[in-house]
């Protein structure tokens, strides 16, 4: 059964992001809040909870198209190749926010995302999410949890949550209620941005 953690986004309790973070190194999966919507992740560099994640999402690890959950834009260079002075500008002037970043990787990705061309980047406008990366000290991989309810993708409520995930991951954080808006995907790989996705960010940074 999971542990289900209530945290507040203007101060996180940094006793209970402990918690956490333990939970995260022994290769736990949690489910956490961001500025969009809720999200279930793990440590980038448990390879065991990487293939959980893959598995509960009914996809090949190697293909999946996770976002690497940072704290600031000082882990980019870990794995996003050299970027020009008009890209890391928008990235500077868009993050923290509501968008996933799609940029070259390099070769320090980790083994099990070799192959893969491209990175997804985030840091979210939510206190929480950040403070767990900050204090893991590494991104997290994230993928959003849908709703099996045709009529909502996403699921707001963290006690509803809770209930449908209790028995699947290893701690559920409470942020308070979540958003149904997922972030604006913008793919910076090619000679100008692409918008893959429009959804919670503005489109005015690009």
């Amino acid at each position: 059964m999971a542990q289900f953690i209530k945290l507040y986004d203007t101060n996180p309790n940094l006793s209970e992001i402990d918690k956490i973070i333990k939970v995260l190194k022994k290769g736990g999966l949690i489910i956490y809040p961001t500025d969009t919507i809720y999200a279930l992740g793990c440590d980038i560099t448990n390879s065991k909870a990487l293939e959980k994640i893959a598995r509960i999402k009914g996809v090949k690890l190697e293909k999946a198209n996770f976002s690497f959950i940072c704290n600031d834009l000082s882990h980019l260079s870990d794995f996003v190749r050299q970027i020009d002075t008009p890209i890391y500008k928008l990235l500077k002037r868009s993050l923290p926010g509501a968008y996933t970043f799609i940029l070259p990787g390099n070769n320090n990705l980790p083994k099990i995302f070799k192959k893969k061309k491209t990175v997804g980047i985030r840091v979210p406008d939510n206190n929480i999410a950040r403070a767990l990366v900050k204090e893991l000290g590494n991104p997290i991989v994230s993928t959003s949890i849908h709703d099996e309810d045709e009529m909502i993708e996403y699921t707001t409520d963290p006690e509803l949550i809770f209930e449908k995930w209790a028995n699947i991951v290893d701690v559920v954080i409470d942020g308070g209620y979540g958003g149904n808006i997922a972030s604006t995907v913008i793919d910076l790989t090619g000679d100008y941005p692409e918008v893959i996705r429009e959804g919670k960010g503005s489109l005015d940074v690009i």
